[in-house]
């Protein structure tokens, strides 16, 4: 079973074996965009070129043939949106990022209109940059020829799966042009108890419905269509799961009973609590999203907290600053520090506003308590202590939301092989924070939702046995000092907050 894992800073194509074990893996980053401040942007054409290369390249050294391989999901960054010409397969723009605040003043005026609690209801989401509606309006208010071209039905959006499964079903030739729930969930767009297109939104957004995809659920027996023969693959194959990046985590997690909890550390940092088969609108700033949806109709829902900025905030460090030479060295400078932390410092990475549970497009990153002791070493620890400060923030409001205590919480992404930041996770939550031996969650979950499609996997309690944990970390610290240090925190995000405006 293969999946291929679209994220932000790259892309993975894996294949898995029944116990959910890797058996073929690569990985290719791709360019960052940034034209403006706050503007974040990525060449779907790179991507797609650059998918194919590590699907040739896995087959290749893995000496698994294409034919071998029984069926394909996808999963992808979420929202991240991308405008083309279904006859030629050309974008019409760059892709634009979730991360990208262009879209400020589209969403104020909305909100001006006295519109996010209608939205809110309906969608499950706030009014904000991150999500896909604004970003189809900015490409279609601003981009040459595009909203004449929607009109004649020849200029298509999709989110990232869209654009892969459209490209691997034939392109030019036919491609499938579809989406399943946990992604049109993330548009803004979508209603999230009829699981159709709101037809009020997609009016007051100017955007024409034929633009949009199909909605399917996450795991389609009757498969989305099937990769061309003279394609990637060389062969047919079913292409059957599809999966925004954190709900397939979610599956890979196997979170797949009432209050269970994952987290996601990658760029960004995503928590993701099922709430079952009714959705719960938050009171407390998350988001209500599909979770996933094995049968038409049916879909599990979740609460969700986004944090924009977690291993972004390393790659900073690397990339910008140069004060560390990669992302691996921050565990051992982090302990050099034993007890005494950050000392003071706090680190607001707020780099594209604050997602939940503040919602603050206007919100900038911030670096408070400095003072002449201040070294390398200290700024290290405090970006380690943001991300998990962030998921605390997340937390919080989730418990409250559903009014459910949450006793341990699953992790996975690319920062839980960090033991240093585990154990501070912990420590910050006062929770058992639980790492699977199998961290690639995110591309596993696309597996799986492919595999049961086609009765690769006969049921969830199939897939459930192949979960194990590798490691659990409990929390050390005493209460006292959990306080203080969150209570810092928060201090020092009320000082990020609405800097723009200002």
């Amino acid at each position: 079973m293969a999946a291929i894992d679209q994220g932000t800073t790259g892309t993975r194509f894996a294949i898995f074996k029944k116990d959910g074990s890797i058996i073929a893996y690569r990985y290719m980053e791709h360019e960052q965009i940034y034209p403006r401040p706050g503007w974040v942007e990525h060449d779907p054409v790179e991507i797609w070129q650059k998918t194919q290369r590590i699907i040739n390249d896995a087959c290749r050294i893995s000496g698994i043939e294409p034919s071998e391989i029984a069926a394909i999901g996808i999963t992808n960054q979420r929202e991240t949106t991308v405008v083309w010409d279904i006859l030629t397969g050309q974008p019409y723009y760059n892709a634009i990022v979730w991360q990208c605040t262009r879209t400020r003043k589209i969403c104020d005026e909305l909100k001006t209109k006295g519109l996010e609690p209608e939205i809110k209801d309906t969608t499950g989401l706030y009014i904000s940059t991150y999500f896909s509606g604004p970003k189809i309006k900015w490409i279609l208010d601003n981009v040459p020829d595009v909203r004449e071209a929607a009109e004649k039905n020849t200029a298509v959006f999709g989110n990232m799966d869209t654009w892969i499964i459209w490209n691997l079903t034939g392109g030019p030739k036919g491609g499938s042009h579809t989406t399943d729930y946990t992604n049109a969930s993330r548009t803004m767009l979508m209603d999230l108890r009829r699981l159709q297109w709101d037809e009020e939104i997609l009016e007051e957004l100017d955007i024409p419905p034929q633009m949009l995809p199909e909605i399917h659920p996450s795991s389609d027996k009757e498969t989305y269509g099937y990769t061309s023969k003279d394609g990637v693959f060389g062969v047919e194959m079913p292409v059957c799961g599809d999966v925004g990046d954190q709900q397939a985590a979610v599956i890979g997690q196997t979170c797949f009973k009432r209050g269970e909890t994952k987290n996601t550390y990658g760029t960004g940092c995503f928590m993701l609590m099922n709430t079952g088969e009714e959705p719960i609108i938050s009171k407390h700033g998350l988001i209500t999203t599909c979770a996933y949806g094995f049968e038409k109709g049916k879909p599990i829902y979740a609460l969700e907290g986004s944090v924009a900025i977690a291993g972004a905030a390393i790659q900073w460090l690397r990339d910008n600053l140069e004060i560390i030479k990669s992302a691996s060295e921050t565990e051992e400078i982090a302990m050099s520090l034993a007890e005494e932390g950050s000392a003071g410092v706090f680190f607001v990475p707020a780099f594209s506003g604050l997602f939940a549970p503040y919602w603050d497009m206007y919100a900038r990153g911030c670096i408070i308590g400095i003072t002449r002791y201040t070294k390398r070493e200290h700024l290290v620890h405090a970006t380690l202590e943001a991300i998990c400060y962030q998921t605390r923030d997340v937390l919080e409001a989730m418990m409250e939301d559903s009014g459910m205590r949450i006793s341990k919480l699953k992790v996975d992404g690319g920062a839980v092989v960090n033991n240093y930041l585990m154990q501070l996770q912990s420590d910050i939550l006062g929770l058992d924070v639980i790492r699977p031996t199998t961290t690639e969650t995110t591309s596993l979950g696309a597996a799986y939702s492919a595999g049961l499609a086609i009765g690769f996997w006969k049921d969830l309690d199939e897939i459930e046995q192949n979960w194990k944990a590798d490691k659990i970390f409990n929390p050390k610290w005493p209460d006292e000092r959990r306080q203080k240090m969150y209570t810092g925190w928060r201090r020092a995000v009320e000082r990020s907050m609405r800097w723009v405006e200002h």
